[in-house]
């Protein structure tokens, strides 16, 4: 089932990020499926926390980009936009290098609210933490 009200092109999403944190943290949106939206980020200096692994902000920061910006997608930005609520996040691994990688999907897609999984791994595809992200549909004025 395509939840899409909006249809996703990777190019623009990409765009839409640039002189934000997204595009200041490395995020590239790289994937569209018919009900997922897919970003990556890197692990860097940008990332770290002073011991040398991730900052567990990193997985909030790639959560909430990721699923606002699916959650946008499934409103007509015409009329609605997306923000954020509330996130929660459960660190499972920590990371030195590389990427994580983030699958946002719905599990709500309400007309005041939408509550999105985002699964993020690492480029072995071993789970790095579970978010689940709540988001508030509101009206253009």
């Amino acid at each position: 089932m395509n939840i899409w009200k909006t249809p996703v092109d990777i190019k623009i999403a990409n765009e839409r990020s640039k002189n934000t944190m997204a595009e200041y943290l490395g995020i590239e949106f790289i994937e569209v499926g018919d009900d997922y939206l897919v970003a990556k980020m890197p692990i860097d200096a940008r990332t770290k926390q002073p011991i040398g692994i991730m900052h567990g902000g990193t997985s909030c920061v790639l959560a909430e980009t990721v699923g606002s910006t699916a959650g946008n997608y499934c409103v007509d930005m015409n009329t609605h936009y997306c923000v954020g609520l509330d996130i929660n996040t459960n660190h499972l691994r920590s990371m030195r290098e590389g990427y994580i990688i983030g699958t946002a999907k719905p599990f709500h897609l309400g007309r005041t609210t939408q509550v999105w999984e985002i699964d993020i791994r690492d480029e072995a595809n071993n789970r790095v933490s579970i978010n689940r992200l709540t988001l508030a549909v509101l009206t253009r004025k």
